[in-house]
């Protein structure tokens, strides 16, 4: 049982073959296009869940887990490939909240460093805030990571170990399933077997399960971004007001984001959402209506009930597993969810509690 298929390498697929390869396993990653390029680059990189208090326990035990662990991904990935995926420590400010008391309630149960802070003093910690919020709250700590940079340095290091193959423009088109078990993958350039195979396809996940007459509840949600560049020390913190979010990159980039589109498997940036990220870009920080906008593009996040992501073997069908459904938080759990993959493959004590992630019951 030592050979091992990871089917998708955005961040989930990277770090659960890395992780895997580590326990000893012969990895081959399989890619439809480019490693890293779909959902994983196109995202913000926020290590929290926008709103944390609003999600269930399973997504806050995870997310807890990986926010903790982040910084030393990063600095074990700087020193083997040279490609610092950048954890940049800025904190979060919350803008005028409807549900404000449950955000502390939450936090204060949590034990998180959330607290109601002055408008005024929000002002004066960043200096660019627009004139028309009224409240606001705050967690320090909060990190943003260069998510471009994060799978460029895992794919270096996937590739630096001799146990891992990477075969990207591999589209895997169904399964091999001999006597109930699942023997491996079928490809446009023909069959690759293994032992056991990890399905972290996101988006893609269910319309590859479905060739398996498995009903996978996971859907394409397309986000909008764009991105400015301002002076390096133009936003000193992360700010999200009315659902959208501004993150500063160290050297001044400014990405703003993002939309939630049910369309599809429809990747094309629109001018509509263009217009109104401006806008909200532009109420957030008003000297963004001189800055420039020198990127603008669509990813498919993974959408899922509640955002609980699949994780653990899929019931009928020895041999196959999930590491899918991540919604909008795949970069804010991924460090988690490889390592609870990994525990359940090699039969250690999981990090956390695997029921809540656990395909059985779920499918």
């Amino acid at each position: 049982m030592n050979k091992v298929l990871v089917v998708g390498g955005g961040a989930i697929g990277l770090l659960s073959a890395r992780l895997l390869a580590e326990q000893g396993y012969d990895v081959s990653l399989l890619e439809k296009g480019d490693v890293g390029r779909e959902s994983s680059w196109a995202g913000g990189g926020i290590v929290s869940p926008l709103y944390p208090w609003r999600y269930s326990a399973a997504v806050t035990a995870l997310a807890h887990w990986s926010q903790d662990y982040y910084p030393h991904l990063a600095e074990r990935l700087f020193e083997e490939t040279a490609i610092d995926p950048e954890v940049h420590v800025t904190g979060l400010y919350w803008l005028d909240l409807d549900d404000e008391p449950l955000a502390l309630a939450w936090a204060r149960e949590q034990g998180r460093p959330l607290q109601s802070v002055d408008i005024a003093a929000v002002h004066d910690a960043v200096p660019p805030l627009g004139s028309g919020f009224s409240s606001a709250i705050h967690m320090s700590g909060v990190a943003n990571i260069r998510n471009p940079r994060l799978v460029r340095s895992l794919r270096a290091a996937v590739l630096g170990m001799p146990n891992v193959t990477l075969l990207e423009h591999r589209p895997v088109t169904g399964f091999i399933r001999e006597s109930g078990r699942i023997r491996g993958v079928l490809t446009e350039q023909g069959e690759i077997r293994a032992d056991r195979v990890v399905l972290a396809a996101g988006a893609w996940s269910a319309e590859l399960l479905a060739t398996l007459g498995v009903q996978l509840p996971v859907e394409p949600v397309k986000g909008q971004m764009i991105l400015f560049k301002c002076a390096d020390d133009f936003l000193p913190s992360m700010v999200l007001a009315k659902g959208r979010y501004a993150i500063p990159r160290r050297d001044g980039h400014i990405l703003v984001g993002s939309t939630l589109e049910y369309e599809g498997f429809d990747k094309t940036p629109t001018d509509e959402a263009l217009a109104s990220l401006k806008a909200s870009a532009i109420e957030m920080l008003p000297a963004l209506a001189d800055a420039e906008v020198v990127g603008h593009w669509a990813g498919l996040r993974p959408g899922s009930p509640e955002g609980i992501p699949f994780i653990g073997p899929l019931p009928g069908h020895d041999g196959l597993w999930l590491n899918c459904g991540h919604f909008r938080n795949g970069l804010v759990l991924a460090p988690a969810s490889c390592q609870l993959l990994a525990d359940l493959m090699a039969g250690r004590e999981p990090i956390i509690d695997p029921t809540p992630y656990m395909p059985a019951g779920r499918i």
